[in-house]
């Protein structure tokens, strides 16, 4: 018989497992009732923990229940701006004659998916891209394929090996052997360009972004268009931008001069 790990610390256990679920839920609020059950407590001792969490910002309560807090974004802006990369991104999008009016994006790779960290707002009227927080398919987004398109052998095939191809729109990629010649062309153009692959109407146009330092995760910069007025001419410019975008963003001394 084994014997089953003893939780060090069920409280703490207990409570990750409530801001898990909100997580989760994507926005949808969740009564005490539901998170007891998810959590597998007493409807009382879920009371407990979500008065704590409560007290300390990281979730709200409202008529229809429990959702994640204020305070979990501050958090995440604080995970994100850690990262070298990440601190001088805006400024380097507001100076861009071609990115301060796009909305552009950096995101890291987590497992198989694309964790979205910094958002640049931009100035044009659309309000395209994904909110910060939000993970999509590494296979399926446009900073997804530019991180992909930088690595090689082991290191890709390791990533892939993970890996789905859901279809979330009708230009899914469905198969890693339609993937490949598309990471081809990015590495041949210097640049990824995503029509619609995980949200209809939008098309990513998205740069790899080399590390700081080896302990840096592993990142990516993505412009996102509205596919309408996405011409070529267009995608070329914001590339050519995104390009010299990362250089910046790779070279802290041309960042600082």
């Amino acid at each position: 018989m084994t014997d089953t790990p003893r939780d060090p610390a069920p409280a703490v256990s207990r409570a990750l497992k409530i801001l898990t679920a909100l997580e989760q839920s994507e926005g949808v609020p969740l009564t005490l009732s539901e998170l007891a059950r998810v959590v597998g407590i007493a409807k009382s001792s879920a009371a407990n923990l979500c008065t704590s969490l409560e007290d300390g910002g990281m979730i709200e309560r409202d008529a229809r229940g429990y959702r994640l807090g204020r305070r979990t974004a501050e958090l995440g802006g604080a995970f994100a701006m850690q990262f070298n990369q990440v601190r001088e991104f805006f400024a380097i999008c507001a100076a861009s004659e071609d990115l301060h009016r796009e909305v552009v994006q950096i995101a890291m790779l987590d497992g198989s998916d694309m964790l979205y960290l910094a958002r640049h707002e931009g100035t044009g009227a659309h309000r395209l891209g994904t909110p910060l927080g939000s993970r999509l398919p590494v296979t399926q987004s446009g900073t997804g394929r530019a991180l992909l398109s930088a690595l090689g052998g082991e290191e890709l095939d390791e990533v892939l090996a993970g890996a789905t191809f859901d279809r979330i729109t009708p230009h899914s990629v469905r198969s890693r052997r339609d993937l490949l010649p598309l990471l081809a062309e990015a590495r041949e153009r210097g640049y990824t360009v995503d029509r619609g692959s995980s949200f209809d109407g939008i098309t990513g146009v998205a740069v790899p972004l080399p590390a700081w330092s080896p302990s840096d995760p592993r990142l990516a910069m993505g412009a996102a268009l509205p596919s309408d007025g996405a011409t070529d001419e267009r995608i070329a410019r914001v590339g050519a931008a995104l390009i010299e975008a990362a250089h910046l963003l790779t070279n802290p001394l041309a960042v600082r001069a």
